[in-house]
């Protein structure tokens, strides 16, 4: 099922949102005139478990390596990892924003996206695998959503094959169904050593700093 809208309204123009998904876009365009060298590339600013693993004993010469936490929430594997995000993004990052304000949303971004990179590192700690995406930080945007707007509706579509059905979801279950996905998808390949290239637990990570860190980030309600 893929967002489409959501039925919150917004006081505010979501320019950070729009902001983080031209960034993006634009990382991922550089992406792909690299052509051969972009290996290089991903493997300079990718967060890799096993080197921050390296960084943590060293922490003075491996400085540089800490700022994959930040790098890694603008790359992409390709065109349908990118386009899958930034939808996501939008639908709910400009809801968030619209209650958060702009600088508050953009900070919350960035320390939601880095706890997500961290939860991946908990359990692939030795991994050399590069880690690449703003799904972390977009699942931390979902978990703030999910306690912001729990009674919205989310109009969705489904595609099946030429048909594409469009229909509307409560917040409270798409995106209580797609936490639990996460969880269950992330044990699952621990317990049966598999890989299909997907951080599930950065996503799951993401999503409950998401809902924590709504405490620190929500302005408060003046009366």
């Amino acid at each position: 099922m893929i967002p489409i809208r959501d039925n919150v309204y917004r006081h505010r123009l979501p320019v950070v949102t729009l902001l983080l998904i031209a960034v993006n876009v634009v990382v991922f365009i550089y992406q792909i005139s690299l052509g051969t060298d972009i290996d290089d590339f991903i493997g300079t600013y990718a967060a890799v478990p096993a080197e921050l693993q390296n960084a943590l004993r060293a922490p003075i010469t491996g400085a540089h390596v800490f700022l994959t936490l930040i790098t890694s929430l603008f790359l992409h594997g390709g065109l349908l990892h990118l386009s899958g995000n930034m939808i996501y993004l939008w639908v709910f990052g400009s809801s968030v924003e619209s209650r958060f304000g702009h600088l508050r949303f953009l900070s919350f971004y960035i320390v939601t996206g880095i706890i997500a990179t961290l939860a991946h590192f908990f359990f692939h700690i030795d991994s050399t695998t590069p880690l690449i995406g703003a799904s972390g930080a977009i699942a931390g945007v979902l978990g703030a959503y999910f306690l912001l707007y729990p009674r919205a509706r989310i109009q969705v579509v489904l595609p099946l094959f030429i048909l594409f059905p469009i229909f509307n979801i409560p917040a409270l279950v798409f995106l209580g169904g797609w936490f639990l996905i996460q969880i269950w998808s992330g044990w699952t390949a621990l317990y049966y050593e598999t890989s299909t290239g997907i951080a599930w637990w950065a996503h799951a990570g993401g999503f409950a700093a998401g809902a924590v860190m709504l405490i620190f980030f929500l302005p408060k309600q003046r009366y």
